[in-house]
């Protein structure tokens, strides 16, 4: 550990160390919203030792030293950072996305999502202007540029609400490509 002996190796050190620490805390955090217990623990037991360690660093020396509080909040800051594009690259969990278009285009998506693979349901709701039909579409956070895409194509400023969902059983979804690569 002689990098640590230096200045400018002890701040390095921190901020790396509290990238990784924060980035872990982010995916924690999402494992503990799907439910993945064993999971959460597991990460939260590797983000708090690394902790310790870049706090214990950090606070070596007393606080006179401010590039050494820089260093910690700016790891903080990049690994909150780093863990959300983490977080979007895994694309973990489901979502219910509900889509409320104009009534003319109600067949059209419904077709367009169900091509696709995702599985639609239709309910008929009162709005302000009457009847209107609302399309609940459960899908994997992995497939919400295709949805997205599927709205933008048939009605550009379709209005539409998406929300986590914890749990998921049955359903319908798309198969993976890889698969469908195999079954040919």
């Amino acid at each position: 550990m002689e990098i640590l002996s230096t200045h400018l190796g002890a701040y390095l050190f921190i901020f790396f160390a509290r990238v990784a620490d924060m980035s872990l805390d982010v995916l924690r955090l999402l494992m503990l919203m799907r439910g993945r217990k064993l999971v959460a623990s597991l990460i939260g037991f590797v983000e708090v030792s690394i902790f310790i360690v870049a706090l214990g660093q950090a606070l070596s020396g007393g606080m006179d030293d401010p590039y050494k509080i820089i260093a910690y909040a700016a790891g903080f800051a990049t690994g909150n950072f780093l863990g959300s594009l983490i977080e979007e690259w895994l694309a973990v969990g489901h979502l219910s996305m509900q889509v409320y278009p104009s009534t003319e285009n109600v067949d059209e998506l419904c077709t367009r999502f169900r091509d696709q693979g995702f599985g639609v349901t239709t309910v008929c709701g009162c709005g302000r202007n009457g009847e209107r039909t609302i399309l609940f579409v459960l899908l994997n956070r992995r497939n919400l540029k295709i949805a997205t895409k599927i709205l933008d194509t048939v009605q550009p400023g379709i209005f539409f609400n998406i929300s986590d969902a914890r749990a998921v059983r049955g359903g319908v979804f798309p198969v993976p490509k890889s698969r469908l690569i195999k079954s040919k």
